[in-house]
């Protein structure tokens, strides 16, 4: 025991030592909230940042001239000309599409040097179906304004039967901190179990590990390697998220008081404007409602929040987090030791993550959607998928029976893998220059001691 905490001193030691480690560790929050807030804020200002088309519109129907409004993107005029000739100068016009609508309003045509973007021409055709909708729901004498208010959507608000009571379910919640936990664990599982792996080629290609062995056993270094390693990744990820919900903290108050000081300006603004006309109080009250729904919006996110379980879900973020760790860095450790660069270690990654990469593509789809599913279930049992399974169920709720049994079979799972992988890399360790296959890892695995 004294040996392997020797081993786990100096891997965690050596790593978070390393340049490397210090400016991953705090860069990396700083970038992750500057990507989300650029994403963000591009996304806002999309309309004017955003490259302005210029579209003619030939509109033999009459039905939209005039009514065609300008988008964020798209800036619309139009013209007497007939189609033949707009056709003739378009190259030479400066514009960029050529709306032509016949006056049947079939075979409407968006024609243009260059191909429209991807949203370009569903943006004409949505606002153009809605300009003749509305037009002909008035030519059948409907009242546009009754039909819109019979339309208007019915809100069904999801309560949960607890032991204290009612309170919200929010599945978008449920959803958003689920799919959270399982990325930031299936992207750990990549990155930690590849460089336990890229070690132990690193010492056994440098023939350090002669010397090594010669002192310790095999299995002492191996488990050295994996908790030393996992402590690196465990306080790496730690520090991340302390810093990244400071950052968040920090940048979301002075966006809160930037956006309040914004709103109150324009309130006045627009308090001025409508004295003026007269019609102040209009107004005020949209704009209160619009606030009022804002207020509605965060409050219902944070009521989300509170009916989900957090601390629950955070200690089963750690206990998934290492012991997934554990259980695929024995495998990477294996894996390692079988080869001599990373190049040979191809034909034994995609039976390692498969797994992996299908619990968390079914997550995204079947297991978010269908979370007591007997699929869910087993995904959620099993040690190599639980890892991700399990923290799309969470949010969910889910029996604890299921949760003790899940705990139970991943650190069982995790015992027997570190026993096969033991098993080979005490043997593959000291292989040189012979390329390994899976019957030669059968035959290493049944080798007596």
């Amino acid at each position: 025991m004294h040996k392997i905490l020797l081993i786990v001193k100096r891997e965690y030691l050596s790593r978070v030592k390393k340049k490397s480690f210090l400016v991953a560790t705090f860069l990396v929050p700083v970038l992750f909230v500057g990507m989300i807030t650029l994403v963000g804020y591009l996304t806002a200002k999309q309309g004017e940042l955003g490259d302005k088309k210029k579209v003619v519109v030939v509109d033999e129907s009459g039905r939209f001239t005039g009514k065609l409004k300008n988008a964020s993107t798209l800036l619309y005029t139009f013209t007497c000309n007939d189609i033949v000739k707009e056709k003739k100068q378009f190259i030479d016009s400066g514009y960029d599409y050529l709306l032509y609508i016949p006056a049947s309003l079939t075979g409407i045509q968006l024609l243009g040097e260059k191909k429209p973007n991807a949203f370009t021409g569903s943006n004409i055709e949505d606002a153009l179906t809605g300009i003749i909708r509305q037009q002909r729901l008035l030519e059948s004498g409907i009242d546009t304004a009754i039909l819109a208010k019979a339309q208007k959507p019915l809100v069904v608000k999801s309560l949960q039967f607890t032991e204290h009571g009612l309170k919200d379910s929010q599945s978008g919640v449920a959803f958003a901190v689920g799919m959270a936990a399982a990325f930031l664990i299936y992207m750990s599982l990549f990155i930690y179990g590849s460089q336990v792996m890229r070690g132990v080629i690193e010492e056994k290609v440098s023939r350090i590990i002669e010397v090594i062995i010669s002192s310790v056993k095999p299995f002492q270094l191996m488990m050295g390697k994996i908790i030393g390693v996992g402590m690196v990744g465990l306080t790496q990820f730690l520090l991340w998220i302390i810093l990244t919900i400071t950052i968040s903290t920090l940048g979301g108050s002075i966006l809160m008081k930037n956006s309040e000081k914004a709103q109150k300006a324009r309130m006045e603004q627009v308090r001025s404007l409508q004295k003026e006309n007269g019609a102040a109080m209009t107004v005020t009250n949209g704009d209160t409602a619009a606030a009022a729904s804002d207020d509605i919006g965060m409050s219902t996110i944070l009521s989300g929040i509170d009916s989900i379980p957090v601390t629950l879900i955070v200690c089963c973020f750690l206990f998934y987090f290492l012991f997934g760790y554990f259980l695929y860095s024995a495998v990477f450790a294996a894996v390692g030791s079988a080869v001599d660069n990373e190049t040979e270690t191809q034909q034994f990654m995609l039976p390692i993550t498969l797994p992996l990469i299908f619990t968390f593509m079914m997550s995204q789809t079947f297991i978010i959607n269908n979370p007591d599913s007997s699929l869910a279930f087993w995904l959620s049992i099993i040690p190599f998928t639980s890892p991700i399974a399990m923290m799309i169920r969470l949010p969910f709720g889910v029996p604890a029976w299921q949760l003790a049994l899940s705990m139970f079979l991943m650190i069982g799972g995790f015992i027997f893998v570190t026993w096969a992988a033991a098993r080979i890399y005490r043997v593959g360790i000291l292989m040189y220059g012979k390329k390994a296959s899976y019957k030669e890892l059968a035959k290493w695995f049944r080798y007596k001691e």
